[in-house]
């Protein structure tokens, strides 16, 4: 039961700390879209999509007005659109990238997320097709995002899908040169990807997934932020307490939206992602929150251990919460969307070698890193595989989501804008890794993959 005191305290986080819903997530299925004609397969999702989602915005809206809480996005994601297009005989998948982004238009969301593959063990010729056509996808639609699962722990690596996605990569950001490479903002390369992850740009609707579901991206690291100052100083005991306790809080306000949202539209709720995603607004940003822990700058020594404690004081929060926590859960690190990231990046004192170190204890992995646009295919690719490698072994979600920016090198900047902020161009080792890259094959998967 809510007294005075909890519903003061909860209009105070949403109009001081910058509390909001990040997402009203709606996955649809498209695996009965599939067609041999690829302009019918993208009528059939065109139509889909549309009948399911017409409503979402409206009522995310109404949601939003009537109990007071900011709704920032109200997105779609579909099934991985590699499976749909396999049954297509030839054609262009670019045409099936169309059709979802003037869907997503019809509906008014925000993003649209899955145009994908999982190649995790290999390549059906649908996936090829697909992965190929990511460049133009991203370049010739406005709303369309992209992820490619390349490891698992069951499976190991798929290191020439790590290979040809440095290079998908690279292209991505040649043809959209015009906006800093801002069509590789739109793509994420993953190891575990999750089913139910509402967050773009890597959120797609997983083939375990029912008919349609709604799931929300609850984010809040100023109220984190906000909660640790009153502990300042105090034991790491009463710091977990606190950021659980907080966590707690938030994640409670989203499964009510999610329900609420799910009630009203008559479509299943999934699942409540509490992931603390921050923007590039001052007093939203994770960075802030590990300095508080007492680091002079993000990026310093002890770093990844304040990182660590927070992201699993998150996930217990969560859990308490909620029977259905899911997606990614936890602390995102996304150098462009986070004004401390930023600040400390700019700085020289957060590099790529250290947020990898941090990626083996946060949600997701290296994401919204902008690298100079010279940098080798076979060096992003090796970004690829290290992360991969991290997820893999520790049977953990890692993603890479990185921006060769073209024409810019160290100390130049990129901007993207709204919720994708800015980010300094960040220093890579310059050693080649190609020779490691061009052997191809397959990493096997780590001793603890049999589980069986």
């Amino acid at each position: 039961m809510l007294n005075l005191a909890d519903i003061k305290q909860t209009v105070d986080m949403i109009d001081h700390q910058h509390l909001d819903i990040r997402t009203i997530t709606m996955g649809i299925s498209l695996l009965d879209c599939a067609h041999p004609d690829t302009g019918r397969c993208a009528g059939k999702i065109y139509d889909k999509i549309c009948r399911r989602a017409e409503r979402l915005v409206a009522v995310g809206c109404d949601i939003e007005s009537e109990f007071g809480i900011p709704i920032v996005n109200k997105r779609i994601s579909v099934t991985p659109i590699a499976l749909v297009a396999a049954g297509c005989e030839g054609g262009d998948c670019v045409e099936l990238a169309k059709a979802l982004d003037r869907a997503a238009k019809s509906c008014g969301v925000n993003f649209i997320g899955g145009y994908s593959a999982l190649v995790h063990k290999g390549f059906t010729e649908g996936d090829r097709r697909l992965i190929e056509s990511i460049p133009r996808a991203l370049a010739e639609t406005e709303l369309v995002c992209s992820s490619v699962n390349i490891a698992t722990t069951k499976a190991g690596i798929n290191m020439d899908a790590v290979a040809l996605m440095g290079r998908i990569i690279k292209e991505t950001a040649a043809l959209t040169a015009d906006r800093d490479g801002f069509g590789c903002a739109k793509l994420v390369v993953f190891a575990n990807a999750v089913e139910d992850n509402p967050f773009m740009a890597g959120a797609f609707h997983g083939v375990g997934e029912g008919e349609s579901v709604i799931n929300v991206g609850v984010s809040g690291p100023g109220v984190v932020h906000s909660a640790l100052r009153e502990v300042r100083g105090r034991p790491f005991d009463e710091v977990a307490e606190t950021v659980k306790r907080t966590a707690f809080r938030i994640t409670r306000m989203g499964q009510l939206v999610a329900q609420e949202a799910s009630r009203r539209l008559g479509v299943p709720f999934g699942v409540v992602d509490l992931s603390l995603a921050p923007t590039p607004a001052v007093g939203d940003s994770v960075a802030r929150i590990l300095e508080e822990m007492g680091l002079e700058t993000c990026g310093t020594h002890g770093t990844t251990a304040a990182l660590a404690l927070l992201n699993d004081a998150v996930k217990k929060g969560g859990i308490m919460a909620s029977g259905h926590v899911g997606g990614l859960s936890g602390a995102f690190i996304p150098v462009s969307e986070d004004e401390g990231m930023i600040a400390a990046a700019g700085s020289g004192v957060l590099t790529v070698d250290k947020l990898e170190a941090m990626t083996c204890v946060c949600s997701v992995g290296l994401d919204m890193i902008a690298v100079p646009g010279d940098t080798p295919a076979e060096t992003i690719s090796a970004i690829i595989a290290d992360e991969a490698a991290i997820g893999m072994v520790n049977s953990k979600t890692t993603a890479v989501r990185v921006i060769p920016a073209p024409g810019k090198t160290v100390g130049d900047e990129v901007q993207f804008g709204g919720l994708l902020g800015s980010a300094p161009v960040m220093q890579v080792h310059k050693e080649s890794p190609k020779a490691f890259i061009d052997r191809g094959g397959r990493i096997p998967a780590p001793m603890q993959s049999l589980k069986n």
